[in-house]
């Protein structure tokens, strides 16, 4: 793959499904409890929908009864970046794939486990893949 960060929008467009496109790419959200991981607790690793970057375990995944799928940390080479996000009159900090910049969702100091954090991201903006079967879903 090219450099995801080099990608035009044109190509993210034609590489990326439609709600993809407008979640990760132009900053979207899905439907609160549509999407397939938010009640998905299969063992593996979560990686970011654009690039194929490893971003969560399932470890660090819980049922935060928000709608998303939540973590409470992330694995150690995502890089995840984190933004200041004023939209909707609110001020939140939005997480973006490290990889590529692509949307994932934001970050929350409300998590129940020793790291005090929920990481509330956007079923579209991942993919999975079964621990030790290189199967991804």
């Amino acid at each position: 793959m090219a450099d995801p960060k080099k990608l035009t929008e044109e190509e993210w467009s034609e590489k990326l499904s439609p709600e993809s496109f407008r979640v990760l790419r132009q900053k979207g959200t899905e439907i609160s409890h549509s999407g397939k991981y938010n009640e998905h607790f299969a063992t593996g690793i979560y990686n970011c929908a654009g690039c194929n970057t490893p971003l969560f375990d399932s470890d660090q995944k819980f049922n935060a009864g928000c709608g998303w799928p939540s973590f409470d940390g992330e694995l150690t080479e995502a890089g995840i970046e984190q933004k200041t996000d004023h939209t909707h009159g609110m001020v939140r900090t939005e997480i973006l794939c490290g990889n590529c910049g692509g949307h994932l969702g934001h970050i929350f100091n409300d998590g129940p486990s020793e790291t005090g954090l929920r990481y509330c991201v956007n079923s579209v903006s991942l993919s999975f893949e079964k621990k030790g079967e290189g199967v991804k879903g």
